[in-house]
């Protein structure tokens, strides 16, 4: 079974965003899935970021986060670009922590005009971090929610979450390798010279 984390940074009750972070749960019944909503744990993301200090509930969420074989990761889309509560999340992380992670990317907004925000701003955050972001994004606009784009938005998450799981499919993570512990010693190096 695989265990996969829906994280996402709606910020208002009802959230159109957590209405596309559901939307992945409901794809997902044989997995292993758990819902990290960052709006409940704001203040904590803000001291972290201010202190570099983080309280045991937030280590725990990115613990969760970064345990995980794979990310969905839903933002609300501001100024043509993900919130700024998310991209604190992902800053407070340490460097490598998502190295080779299959990450889905999704984003909502008010019109599908943003919808390139997914290429032009996640995908090259996520590229940073090492994550392995798979090829659909998914994007819904206020109109996916209901009528006729309801039923375009389901296709779009099932074919996304099928590309998710054929990332899983019999390959384990692998996880970040600190490069300093196979140090070739200098001696070895110079003999080789000869």
């Amino acid at each position: 079974m695989n265990r996969i984390v829906i994280i996402h940074a709606g910020l208002r009750v009802p959230s159109s965003t957590k209405l596309l972070a559901d939307g992945f749960v409901s794809a997902m019944p044989e997995d292993d899935v758990r819902v990290v909503a960052l709006r409940d744990h704001a203040h904590a993301i803000v001291d972290a970021m201010l202190t570099g200090l983080v309280p045991d509930a937030l280590a725990d969420v990115i613990g969760t986060v970064t345990g995980a074989d794979a990310l969905v990761a839903v933002t609300p889309t501001f100024s043509a670009s993900f919130s700024g509560l998310f991209k604190s999340f992902f800053d407070i992380l340490e460097p490598e922590v998502l190295k080779g992670m299959p990450v889905l990317l999704a984003a909502t907004g008010g019109t599908a005009r943003h919808s390139l925000m997914i290429d032009h701003s996640m995908r090259p955050m996520f590229a940073y971090l090492g994550a392995q972001a798979v090829r659909t994004g998914v994007f819904a606009a206020t109109e996916d929610f209901g009528g006729p784009g309801a039923a375009a938005l389901r296709r779009r998450i099932d074919e996304a979450v099928g590309e998710l799981r054929s990332c899983l499919t019999g390959v384990e993570r692998r996880r970040p390798v600190d490069g300093f512990e196979q140090v070739i010693p200098f001696e070895e190096l110079l003999k080789r010279e000869r």
